[in-house]
């Protein structure tokens, strides 16, 4: 029986979050409802579970099932999905293809209007924030990250889980009031990116040093940080496969 990937993206406002709940919309119970006759509503495996009201550019879903058209799959797909969701791309994969286990990398954004009043026209996306930011000071407090640490103080810790990941990059950048993230890793743990981002967003309005960064990394205890910022202003990027590279924004220098 082939196997197939499946490119998706999506707004996750009007969502529970990408994983299956009982009585609850999720982005998982949209694509597997739409795909059942050709599963027989067997479940499918995805890259990433995005949190209530996360987004993503591109999130990767991969199932069997007897052999298809995958051009008239994508149209049907895109004629039945809730309009917030879109079908990006089918293609069949190797059998042993598993949109988790065979990623190497995701890359998440996060956005924020750093201004008094909020765009309404992107404010589904981004996050509004009034108090002035200093986005050199955040990008030396975030610099310590790049690498593998155990990021249990930035985490939601899950019963079981490792909260071990390599950060490949992570910088901050200003365009105007926009202020946006953009961060690679192998994988995160829940809560992980917008954890990070609070904790900048506290450097950066100067209520703790660049330097408390690192110290919350290093004291292992998920109190010492900021907590999670809004679920909204997080966008799924990216990822990668062996031969798919996670590519960087042109903004990032490499040794970021």
């Amino acid at each position: 029986m082939p196997t197939y990937r499946l490119d998706l993206a999506y707004i996750g406002a009007d969502f529970h979050g990408y994983a299956r709940q009982p009585g609850l919309r999720t982005i998982q119970g949209e694509v597997e409802n739409v795909l059942a006759p050709y599963t027989g509503g067997a479940p499918t495996v995805v890259a990433g579970r995005t949190d209530r009201g996360v987004h993503a550019a591109q999130q990767v879903v991969s199932f069997s099932c007897d052999e298809i058209d995958t051009a008239r799959v994508v149209r049907s797909l895109n004629g039945q999905l809730a309009p917030q969701v879109a079908a990006l791309s089918l293609a069949e994969v190797p059998d042993d293809f598993s949109a988790r286990f065979s990623a190497t990398g995701r890359a998440y954004r996060y956005r924020i209007k750093n201004a008094d009043v909020h765009d309404p026209l992107i404010a589904a996306t981004t996050w509004t924030y009034e108090r002035p930011l200093d986005v050199d000071a955040m990008n030396h407090a975030i610099a310590p990250l790049v690498g593998r640490h155990d990021f249990v103080a930035f985490c939601r810790k899950q019963d079981g889980l490792s909260t071990e990941r390599e950060v490949f990059w992570i910088r901050w950048r200003r365009d105007g009031d926009m202020v946006e993230l953009s961060i690679g890793a192998n994988s995160f743990c829940h809560q992980m990116v917008r954890s990070i981002v609070g904790a900048s967003v506290e450097v950066g309005c100067g209520r703790i040093s660049p330097d408390s960064v690192q110290a919350i990394l290093a004291s292992s205890e998920r109190h010492r940080s900021a907590g999670a910022v809004p679920a909204h202003g997080l966008v799924l990027v990216a990822i990668a496969y062996d031969y798919e590279p996670l590519a960087r924004p042109s903004w990032v220098p490499e040794a970021s």
